[in-house]
């Protein structure tokens, strides 16, 4: 009953562990578009967010895919372009950086999504599970439809699609704006 949340990797296409393993939820990455009042206007998939067919670990029970005979990454989404990622203020350098500045890749997404989780937003998880994840309605997500992080076959597991992708799982949970 406990939720295990993993980021998907920042390298594009690939599969990365332990996003590959069937006991976790594998974050993959987004890019967050807002309008000019800060409002949600829409999603597509990061080119650099992680996902992929693992070779190796079993496909999990409530994965339906059929593109992949192994566990498919990632199943769910949330912003990780730097470019749209979250502002932090840090008083030591950083990475030559410092005072306030945006963070990015699915280490931001992974946690952001954790909140969601933990705070119950609109989605109802007191028992998070991939199982319970993968019964939610498609009216609990952001369908990302839009992007790519590389090139592959079959093409979901690296293109947004309509329902479930590679790139952004289900989507992104309702809730994060």
């Amino acid at each position: 009953g406990t939720a295990m949340l993993v980021s998907s990797g920042d390298s594009g296409y690939g599969t990365n562990y332990p996003a590959a393993s069937r006991y976790v939820i594998a974050v993959g990455g987004t890019k967050l578009n807002l309008t000019a009042t800060g409002a949600y206007s829409s999603e597509t998939a990061w080119s650099d967010g992680g996902s992929g067919c693992s070779s190796y670990e079993t496909k999990p029970t409530w994965q339906k895919d059929t593109g992949c005979k192994k566990r498919t990454i990632a199943d769910i989404a949330a912003d990780a372009d730097p470019t749209s990622g979250a502002a932090v203020y840090d008083s030591v350098t950083y990475d030559g950086k410092t005072g306030w500045y945006k963070v990015g890749g699915t280490s931001l997404a992974s946690p952001l999504v954790a909140g969601i989780f933990a705070t119950g937003a609109k989605l109802p998880l007191k028992t998070l599970a991939g199982s319970f994840l993968y019964g939610l309605s498609s009216s609990h997500f952001h369908d990302i439809t839009k992007g790519n992080n590389g090139s592959c076959s079959p093409t979901y597991l690296c293109k947004a699609a309509k329902g479930y992708d590679g790139p952004t799982g289900l989507g992104s949970p309702l809730g994060i704006f």
